[in-house]
């Protein structure tokens, strides 16, 4: 199986920083999901990448990054600054676009946590590029300014027993002008770290990205 994935490593040069990522791309990609995750998580995030793992499986290329850089990052205020995230986000994108192997892939989102409003925030930005966002356990409401923007489908996925960020979600929802789908996961907290419930939303979250991309 692993010989139908190409995996590398990858320096994503920038506005005179350099971020690390990782991207693996299946031998018949069907597009590319970006991953924007919360604060005080990185490329390495477990539960980002047993996400990827799903979608990589269903045919999804996927481009896991450093938002900030090591010294950024240990400035704590960086971590909730939705401006700055959006904008390295919004430039990896457009660094996506340029390279050969990955310019001619579909684009779409997964941001958790905080990261959620940065991939709103781009996709309002990119309109018709960015094809599906999906959102794990996000803040939207951090993005509401711009989600009357976003053109992407979108799917926000929420832990039943996460009642804050549901209520923050749904406040999100009823701004959302494109295709959206409200998705609650019964008997799962802010994390999804129940048995079974991150898997759900990596499935849930596949399929989403096959029917948009």
């Amino acid at each position: 199986m692993k010989n139908d994935y190409k995996s590398k490593a990858v320096n994503i040069q920038i506005d005179g920083v350099i971020l690390k990522g990782n991207l693996v791309i299946p031998k018949n990609s069907i597009g590319l999901v970006i991953f924007s995750h919360g604060s005080g998580s990185s490329r390495l995030s477990p539960r980002n990448n047993l996400v990827a793992e799903v979608l990589q499986k269903n045919d999804l290329a996927t481009l896991l990054f450093d938002l900030l850089t090591e010294d950024e990052d240990s400035v704590y205020k960086n971590r909730f600054d939705i401006d700055l995230l959006t904008l390295r986000l919004i430039d990896v994108t457009q660094w996506v676009q340029q390279q050969k192997e990955t310019k001619n892939l579909s684009l779409g989102y997964f941001g958790a946590s905080t990261g959620a409003a940065s991939a709103l925030r781009a996709a309002a930005f990119y309109e018709e590029t960015i094809k599906a966002v999906v959102s794990r356990g996000g803040r939207p409401d951090l993005a509401l300014n711009d989600i009357n923007k976003v053109t992407a489908a979108t799917l926000l996925i929420v832990g039943g027993n996460d009642e804050v960020v549901i209520e923050l979600n749904e406040k999100a929802y009823q701004k959302l002008q494109c295709q959206r789908k409200l998705e609650i996961i019964p008997n799962a907290s802010h994390l999804f770290e129940e048995p079974g419930k991150l898997n759900e939303v990596a499935q849930i979250s596949a399929s989403w990205f096959a029917m948009y991309l």
